[in-house]
Formats: structure tokens, C-alpha cells, sequence
């Protein structure tokens, strides 16, 4: 096996499972914490927004936006193939539906969130942040996960066209 479908494996694994991730939200975790108080949202949302942020996340997250267009260049060649067409699209959409939501969109929400003091604030006031933060970061996540998970159909597509690259 060549270094650049060994690459490509890795590329598609850490794609699937940031799909995984924002699929999981979309089907489980937002709508099991949509149950909870406006207090125990937030609460919950605010731990959440410290958790994620570890060494395995970030090697997915900032991995495939790595691994994603470094695949297409190592299959880039006269002619173009439709390897490299569906590896340059899947990095299109990771870099704007994944990434750039995430950090255009999602991170703002969640800091503003971890400034919020859950203690001294009045319910009226938790009841607000919920409503600035809940919708908004959900329809979000929905992008992303739509997002990422074109970035993976595109990913498996281009494993299974047919290509012998020139580079390693």
C-alpha cells in the first residue's frame, strides 16, 4: 500500500469521526439537553465547551483540515481525477461548513456562554442566555453535521475511485 492511500485512510477516519461527533449532538446530546432546566443547560453546556477542548479532539478537528486538501494535492495529476476532484470538494465543505461555522459561529457562542455567571445571575437573565445560545448554536451544529457529512460521502467516493498517484 503506497503512503498516499495509508494517508488517505487516516484522512477518511478522522473525517468519519467528526461526522460522528456532529451527528451525535444533532441526534442526542442537544435533545437530551434541551430537556434540562434553563440552569442545568447551561451549566451542562458550560462543561461541555471546556471538555471537548483536549489533544483528541483537536487532532480530528485540525486534522482533517489538515489531511483533507494534503490528500488532494498528493492525487492531483494530469488529468485531473475524479480522485482529486471529490478530495478537493471534501475539503471545500470541512474548511467552511465544519470549520469555519465552528469557528465563526459556534466559538463565539461558546465564549460568550463561559463568561456567564450561572451564580449570581437571576433566572430571568439564565433564561435569556439560554435563548441567545440554544437556537442559534443548534442550527449551527446542523450545518456542520450536514457539513461534515458531505465531507465524508465525498471522502469515501474518492476512495473508491480509481487513481495511482506520482507522489510517494
Amino acid at each position: 500500500m503506497k503512503a498516499t492511500n495509508i494517508l488517505l485512510a487516516i484522512c477518511a477516519t478522522t473525517t468519519a469521526l467528526m461526522a460522528g461527533l456532529f451527528y451525535a449532538y444533532t441526534c442526542s446530546v442537544s435533545p437530551g439537553l434541551s430537556r434540562l432546566p434553563d440552569a442545568g443547560y447551561l451549566s451542562a453546556m458550560q462543561e461541555i465547551n471546556i471538555a471537548i477542548q483536549n489533544p483528541v479532539f483537536f487532532f480530528s478537528f485540525f486534522g482533517t483540515l489538515i489531511l483533507l486538501p494534503l490528500s488532494a494535492y498528493l492525487h492531483f495529476n494530469r488529468p485531473v481525477s475524479p480522485r482529486f476532484k471529490y478530495l478537493l470538494a471534501a475539503s471545500c465543505v470541512y474548511a467552511i461548513g465544519v470549520f469555519g461555522v465552528t469557528v465563526f459561529g459556534n466559538v463565539p457562542l461558546n465564549e460568550a456562554l463561559a463568561v456567564f455567571d450561572l451564580h449570581s445571575a437571576s433566572p430571568a437573565a439564565i433564561t435569556g442566555q439560554r435563548t441567545q445560545f440554544e437556537n442559534p448554536w443548534n442550527a449551527l451544529n446542523l450545518v456542520r453535521t450536514f457539513s461534515s457529512g458531505l465531507a465524508i460521502v465525498l471522502v469515501i467516493l474518492a476512495c473508491l475511485s480509481r487513481q495511482e498517484s506520482k507522489r510517494f
